[in-house]
C-alpha cells in the first residue's frame, strides 16, 4: 500500500508449539489510529513485541517508513521512530516524574551529559522534557517521585516518555488496563488529541476506547488477523461476533 507507513508481511513467531503470531500481514496507514483487538492469548502483545524490536519474528518481515527493520534491535527501531508502552507500567519508581521524562529524551538523543549531575538539571533534557509532560497533564507533577503518583498518572507519564523520544509510531499496549471509570475516560480523552499528530497501534480491551479512538481496527484470534475495516465493519463481522461472544449478536 502506498501511503502506509508500516509494512507487515508473514510475520510469524512460535513458542514452543505455540504459533503467537501466524502469517500477520498488515498495513498501518500514516496518521491513522489502529487498534488491534482479541481475545486473550490471541497474540497481541507478542504483535506488538515484534513490531518493537523486543521480540525477533521467526519469519516475515516488517517495514517502517520505507526502510527493512526486521533484523533491527529495539534502540534502533526507536532513533528511527517507533516508541512502545507496555502493558504493565514500565517506569522508574525512584527518580522524580521530570526525571522520567528527562532520561528519555537523553536516551532518544543517544548522549550520556555529565552522569555525576542529576539528569534533570541539564537544560538540553529539562526543556523538552517539561515540554511533553505538559503535553499529558503532569507538568504540575514534575518533581513528584514516580512511585507516588496514581496509576493513571503512572500511565500517562509513561506515554510522556514516549513521547518523548519523539515517535512517529506509537505501539500502546494496553493504556487504560487497571483503570478506574474516571481515570480511563481521561486517558482516552489524552489519546484523542494524539490523533493525527503520530501514527498509533492501539491493543487494548476496553472497547469504549477502542471505538472511541480507532480510525480502522483489525481482530486477531489464535495468532491471525480475522478482520480488518473500519469500527462500523468490524462491529457488524459475522467472525468477529462469533470469536468474542460465540453468537451473531453485534458487539
Amino acid at each position: 500500500m502506498d501511503d502506509a507507513l508500516l509494512e507487515i508481511r508473514g510475520l510469524t513467531k512460535s513458542f514452543g508449539g505455540l504459533i503467537a503470531t501466524n502469517r500477520v500481514d498488515l498495513d498501518l496507514l500514516d496518521g491513522e489510529t489502529h487498534a488491534i483487538i482479541g481475545p486473550n492469548g490471541a497474540g497481541k502483545t507478542t504483535l506488538i513485541a515484534q513490531l518493537a524490536g523486543d521480540l525477533r519474528p521467526d519469519a516475515g518481515r516488517i517495514r517502517f517508513a520505507g526502510e527493512d527493520v526486521t533484523a533491527l534491535a529495539a534502540p534502533a527501531r526507536s532513533r528511527r521512530g517507533l516508541a512502545r508502552s507496555f502493558q504493565i507500567t514500565s517506569i522508574f519508581p525512584d527518580f522524580t516524574v521530570l526525571d522520567n521524562a528527562a532520561l528519555s529524551v537523553q536516551a532518544h538523543a543517544g548522549t550520556s551529559f555529565r552522569f555525576w549531575r542529576p539528569t534533570r538539571l541539564e537544560p538540553d533534557l529539562r526543556g523538552p522534557a517539561n515540554a511533553v509532560l505538559e503535553q499529558v497533564g503532569l507538568g504540575a507533577r514534575a518533581h513528584v517521585m514516580a512511585a507516588n503518583l496514581a496509576h493513571g498518572e503512572q500511565r500517562q507519564l509513561e506515554i510522556a516518555m514516549a513521547l518523548a523520544t519523539r515517535p512517529r509510531l506509537l505501539l500502546l499496549d494496553e493504556p487504560v488496563a487497571g483503570m478506574s471509570l474516571d481515570e480511563s475516560q481521561r486517558m482516552i480523552r489524552f489519546l484523542g488529541t494524539l490523533k493525527g499528530r503520530h501514527t498509533i497501534v492501539l491493543v487494548e480491551h476496553d472497547m469504549d476506547a477502542v471505538f472511541t479512538l480507532a480510525d480502522r481496527i483489525s481482530v486477531m484470534v489464535y495468532g491471525r488477523i480475522i478482520a480488518t475495516g473500519t469500527p462500523e465493519e468490524v462491529r457488524v463481522h459475522a467472525e468477529v461476533r462469533r470469536a468474542y461472544l460465540g453468537e451473531d449478536e453485534p458487539l
